[in-house]
C-alpha cells in the first residue's frame, strides 16, 4: 500500500519549482490597514452581495499584516522547502480528479471530488475568479508567492474538512475559521458582518453569531492547513483526518440549519441559490 501510495502521489505532484527564486522580494508593499476603504467597499457589497469585485479591495484594506513573516518563517525551514518542491501547485493536484479517485474510498480525496463535481467547481476556476481582481503590480516572482497561492487554493478543502456548506452561514463560518488560520482582519470583519446581516434578515433564534464564533475556535485548534502536506492529507480517511487536525463537528451551525428547516426555510436559500442535488 505504501509503495502504491508513493507512486500515486508522484503522479499527482507537478514538476518542482525553480530553486533560484528569492525567498521574498523587498519590493512587496508593506501590508497596511485602510479602514475607510474597507468600509466603502463593504457598503457597496451590501447593496449587491453577488458583486464579488468588492471583496478583493476589502482584503487589500484589511490584510494579514504578519503574512510576510509567516511565509518567510515557514519557507526558511527544511520542511517548508520540501513541501514547496513536492507540491508546487495545489491547483494541478486538486483538479486531477482521475488520479485523486485512485486514492482509497472514504478518503479526503474522494469527498473533495464529490463536493467539487456536485457543485460544479474547480480549483482553477477559483484561481481565475480571484485573478480577475489582481492588478499587474500585484504579481511577484518569489517563493512567498507559492505560500500565498496555497492560502487561496485550500479554501474548498476548508469547507469539506469543517463541514460548513456553501450556504450563507457556511461561508461566514469558513471565513471565521480561516481568520484563525490566516489572520487577515478582512476574514474576521466579513464573517461577523455577514452573520449580522443574516441575523437582521432572518430574526430567528438560530445561533448565527455563536456558529461563527465556534468556527473561529475550530480554526484556532487546527494546525495551519497551508503548511500541511496536502497530498498526504488527501489519502487519509476523512473522519480520521478530522480527528488528527482537531476539527470537531460544528454544532451551532448544524443547530442553525435545524431551526431554519423547522420553519420551512432552506438554509441554502437565505442569500445564495440552493446547491445542485447530489
Amino acid at each position: 500500500m505504501g509503495q502504491a501510495m508513493n507512486m500515486l502521489t508522484a503522479s499527482l505532484a507537478p514538476a518542482a519549482p525553480a530553486d533560484d527564486l528569492p525567498l521574498i522580494l523587498a519590493s512587496r508593499p508593506k501590508p497596511r490597514y485602510d479602514f475607510p476603504k474597507a468600509w466603502h467597499h463593504f457598503k457597496e457589497l451590501i447593496k449587491d452581495k453577488e458583486n464579488t469585485a468588492e471583496v478583493a479591495p476589502i482584503f487589500e484594506a484589511l490584510p494579514w499584516r504578519g503574512v510576510y513573516e509567516a511565509a518567510t518563517s515557514f519557507l526558511s525551514t527544511e520542511r517548508g522547502q520540501a513541501l514547496r518542491k513536492s507540491e508546487p501547485s495545489l491547483v494541478e493536484i486538486l483538479d486531477n480528479h482521475a488520479e485523486l479517485r485512485k486514492l482509497p474510498a472514504g478518503s479526503l480525496a474522494h469527498v473533495y471530488c464529490d463536493f467539487m463535481e456536485r457543485e460544479g467547481l474547480s480549483a482553477q476556476g477559483l484561481a481565475d475568479d480571484l485573478d480577475k481582481y489582481r492588478r499587474p503590480d500585484q504579481y511577484f516572482n518569489d517563493q512567498a508567492d507559492w505560500y500565498f497561492r496555497r492560502m487561496r487554493d485550500t479554501h474548498d478543502l476548508m469547507h469539506i474538512l469543517t463541514g460548513f456548506g456553501r450556504d450563507a452561514l457556511g461561508e461566514q463560518c469558513v471565513l471565521a475559521f480561516t481568520y484563525s488560520q490566516q489572520p487577515a482582519l478582512a476574514h474576521l470583519f466579513l464573517s461577523y458582518a455577514g452573520a449580522f446581516e443574516i441575523k437582521k434578515r432572518m430574526k430567528t433564534r438560530a445561533p448565527i453569531l455563536r456558529a461563527v464564533r465556534e468556527a473561529q475556535r475550530m480554526g484556532k485548534a487546527c494546525p495551519r492547513l497551508i503548511e500541511q502536506p496536502i497530498l498526504e492529507l488527501l489519502a487519509q480517511p476523512i473522519d480520521e483526518l478530522r480527528a488528527k487536525l482537531c476539527i470537531t463537528a460544528p454544532s451551532k451551525y448544524t443547530e442553525a440549519h435545524a431551526v431554519w428547516r423547522g420553519m420551512g426555510i432552506n438554509p441554502y436559500d437565505l442569500i445564495a441559490p440552493a446547491p445542485k442535488a447530489a
